[in-house]
């Protein structure tokens, strides 16, 4: 039905509406010059060490596709999925949705590669796969070790619960690697089925999974002023709940939502230095890697165009 179309859309822009509404209250009274002021404190090596852990972020994304690559037993350049990979998640990192529209890009992308829709599915579910595993690791190993995180969202002290739910986490993604290593059957969907990933394959998604987190909390942390700054263990926990809070609100960017929850979660820090470091994460992660990205597709279509004229 036409309504399934656009009901994440709508819940999307609704839910920057709504984000909007409460960061503009939390923030009525900060001015422009003081978020400027913030942005200039930020010291030169803040900024390079921030970018440093962009492109550290982006290359192990780009490992994502190697890895569903690898799954499938599929060889495309090195140079091409790197490019893909990059273009893929800097478009759909700031469109919102980014599973659907990562299918979309890649489609488009690996189809000229001879890659058939059923491999372009897999590829993206192990992706995907990917990144819910390594962002359920992160998050147990936060909850086990910094079990305080979430006392700055609940208001209330949990560290029991919080320590449970963690060992949780780490026990699920123990038991993903138990089903690796039994061998277990195909997850069908009618003829579509994606095949339990290998031992060698589990162990590079562990591996390259958790330091695209790590470093794109980086670019938060090394941006933040040393002033009631809470440490890097914190400042991961609180960006991988505001992350996945902005990931299923389905916003576009994340904008709104993700600022409000950061600074929920970082309340007893000056504002104004939360939301400069916050910036710069969007420029680093989202606004230069999506430019960079339009020009990558518009040279691709450019030489496709080319190719097909020929």
């Amino acid at each position: 039905m036409n309504w399934r179309r656009y009901f994440w859309p709508v819940v999307g822009i609704a839910a920057v509406i709504f984000s909007l509404f409460l960061l503009w209250h939390e923030l009525r009274g900060i001015s422009l010059d003081d978020v400027w002021a913030g942005i200039v404190a930020i010291p030169a090596r803040g900024w390079v060490l921030a970018a440093l852990s962009s492109v550290i972020a982006y290359a192990a994304l780009a490992g994502y596709d190697h890895i569903a690559l690898l799954h499938i037993g599929k060889k495309v350049s090195w140079l091409f999925v790197t490019l893909c990979s990059f273009t893929t998640y800097a478009l759909s990192h700031n469109i919102g949705g980014s599973v659907f529209s990562g299918a979309v890009i890649r489609y488009r992308a690996y189809g000229t590669r001879g890659l058939t829709g059923q491999d372009v599915g897999i590829l993206v579910a192990i992706c995907w796969i990917t990144f819910v595993l390594s962002t359920i690791l992160v998050s147990g190993l936060v909850l086990v070790f910094e079990p305080e995180i979430i006392d700055r969202f609940s208001g209330a002290p949990h560290h029991g619960l919080a320590i449970a739910a963690g060992l949780v986490m780490l026990i699920l993604v123990a038991a993903y690697v138990f089903g690796s290593w039994l061998h277990l059957r195909p997850l069908k969907i009618g003829s579509f089925q994606v095949h339990y990933p290998a031992l060698p394959i589990v162990a590079r998604q562990l591996l390259i999974g958790p330091v695209e987190l790590l470093a794109a909390a980086a670019i938060i942390f090394f941006a933040l002023p040393a002033s009631g700054n809470p440490g890097y263990f914190v400042v991961l926990g609180v960006f991988l709940v505001s992350f996945s809070v902005a990931q299923i609100s389905h916003a576009p960017g994340g904008l709104g939502v993700f600022e409000v929850v950061f600074l929920t979660g970082l309340s007893h820090m000056d504002p104004v230095g939360v939301l400069a470091a916050l910036l710069v994460f969007r420029l680093f992660y989202l606004i230069i890697p999506l430019l960079i990205a339009l020009g990558v597709v518009l040279f691709f279509e450019r030489s496709q165009f080319g190719r097909g004229e020929g």
